[in-house]
């Protein structure tokens, strides 16, 4: 079953609900955030970054620990292109099945992971995006208080499910609007159709006239519009 259609009536109740959460950039202005979930995979992601390459871009990737326990010098070059580094949990298990220190250690094991793997300090990792989206007010409250922001999303034209890459760059653009935090995927489910999807959508978009920031400029405009 394909829940594509829901996902933007979802982010307009959710949103609102945990502001905490980034869920959008500047809704003024013509940046838009290009997010990857589920790498990094050594089939998928470097094709995918040759063509971020392509056109300059900066992206934001949200990792599995396990994956980039398999594959560090993968993780090494996409830290080295520029790009934008943040957690998806060790596996792609949901937040809510694991008990409190399940949780913490997942997070901690995976952060260490890509610290040592890009050779930065781990309390520099500090974004974290849900498994399917899913977390309950305690979750947050925790994530929190471990110094980790939650990034959720804008636009989520559901590519793991492989529909098609011109669905989901329909889907895409039928949904974008300045300030969006797009995810698609390079992992295991999603990825086969990547590079292509990518390819595919960043002219659409830049004809559109939008500038692609990372998630991290997300949270110094949100952090700035709060002062």
């Amino acid at each position: 079953m394909q829940l594509a259609p829901v996902y933007p009536v979802i982010y307009r109740l959710l949103n609102p609900l945990f502001p905490n959460c980034l869920w959008h950039g500047p809704t003024d202005e013509g940046a838009i955030a290009l997010t990857f979930d589920d790498g990094p995979d050594p089939q998928y992601t470097p094709k995918l970054l040759a063509v971020l390459e392509q056109y300059q871009i900066q992206a934001s990737f949200f990792w599995l620990g396990v994956c980039v326990q398999r594959n560090p010098e993968l993780a090494k070059e996409v830290f080295l292109r520029g790009h934008w580094i943040g957690l998806h949990g060790y596996t792609h298990q949901s937040f809510p099945r694991l008990n409190t220190n399940e949780l913490k250690n997942s997070l901690r094991i995976t952060r260490e992971l890509i610290a040592d793997a890009i050779q930065i300090e781990p309390k520099k990792i500090r974004d974290v995006r849900p498994p399917n989206g899913l977390f309950t007010p305690a979750i947050l409250r925790q994530l929190q208080e471990w110094d980790y922001r939650v990034v959720m999303w804008t636009v989520v034209p559901e590519d793991w499910l492989c529909p098609g890459i011109s669905l989901v760059c329909q889907r895409t653009m039928a949904q974008v609007k300045g300030g969006s935090l797009i995810v698609l995927h390079d992992g295991y489910y999603g990825g086969r159709d990547v590079t292509a999807t990518t390819a595919n959508l960043i002219p659409q978009l830049l004809d559109k006239g939008y500038q692609f920031v990372s998630v991290n400029d997300f949270w110094q405009r949100k952090l700035t519009a709060r002062t």
